[in-house]
């Protein structure tokens, strides 16, 4: 593992004891505690790195220099020393994304279950975009009036989908999205508009290595909008529905998640 030689070193641990090497980056408001069930499913088959996001878990908070997502990719780079195969949740999906943009070499497959790339769907599907952003509204106010822990019970009803709601969460999880949710609005530059310029048809042609796309048949329409856009641009790409799962599919439906991550690892090779 590596993630110390950064300006903010972040926490990071590792899942599994099998030979194919797994980095898994996490949504905002989780950590990366959050692959552990996937894990589990592939625990001899594959070793999962996965780190804190900074702001997350047991990471130190954002400093605010520099994009939030041209640092967390900066993060990812650190830990993608080696070929292996790449997995991202939401925001950490487009950031696995601008990693197997950046390093093809060293991407052996590429997953993203349900990355909040906005552009492309302001690009392809303005109606749905339209849809979200009124969705949004509810804690985007709040947010923008410092109430962090309104914001962040409202994002986490648009966005959590897991079957726990707010007050029945444990004191230490709920703080810990409080805590979180100021990420969300540093995300946005980048997510809205393409600030690394991954739309360019030089850059996403450079995702050429196998590649997943996940969503759940119950979560925002938006994410049907994004993973169909994703998918039309990249040349080796399966684009999967699970059925009765919402966006934290990958702690809700981890069996299933898992069993397709593990017909990507035949398709991809060593």
């Amino acid at each position: 593992m590596d993630g110390q030689g950064l300006p903010q070193p972040v926490f990071a641990r590792q899942f599994g004891h099998g030979p194919r090497q797994v980095l898994a980056i996490h949504c905002t408001l989780a950590h990366s505690g959050a692959w552990r069930g996937i894990a589990a499913q592939l625990e001899a088959e594959a070793t999962f790195t996965a780190f804190d996001m900074l702001g997350h878990g047991r990471s130190p908070d954002w400093d605010g220099q520099g994009d939030v997502q041209d640092r967390m990719t900066e993060i990812g780079e650190s830990f993608l020393t080696e070929r292996m195969d790449v997995i991202g949740h939401s925001f950490g999906a487009t950031v696995a994304l601008r990693l197997a943009a950046a390093h093809p070499d060293r991407v052996r497959s590429l997953t993203m279950v349900e990355p909040v790339y906005f552009c492309f769907a302001m690009q392809d599907d303005p109606e749905a975009l339209a849809l979200h952003e009124a969705d949004t509204a509810a804690f985007t106010g709040p947010l923008e009036r410092g109430e962090y822990e309104t914001g962040a019970r409202l994002f986490n009803e648009l966005w959590g989908g897991a079957g726990v709601s707010w007050d029945d969460m444990p004191e230490a999880a709920r703080a810990g999205m409080v805590r979180s949710i100021r990420f969300v609005p540093a995300c946005r530059p980048s997510l809205y508009d393409d600030l690394a310029g991954i739309l360019g048809p030089d850059r996403i042609a450079r995702v050429s290595m196998p590649a997943l796309l996940l969503r759940g048949t119950v979560s925002h329409p938006v994410t049907r909008a994004i993973n169909d856009a994703i998918a039309r641009r990249l040349p080796d790409a399966r684009n999967v529905v699970i059925e009765g799962a919402g966006h934290m599919l990958p702690i809700t439906h981890p069996a299933e998640v898992a069993s397709h991550l593990r017909a990507l690892f035949e398709w991809a090779g060593e």
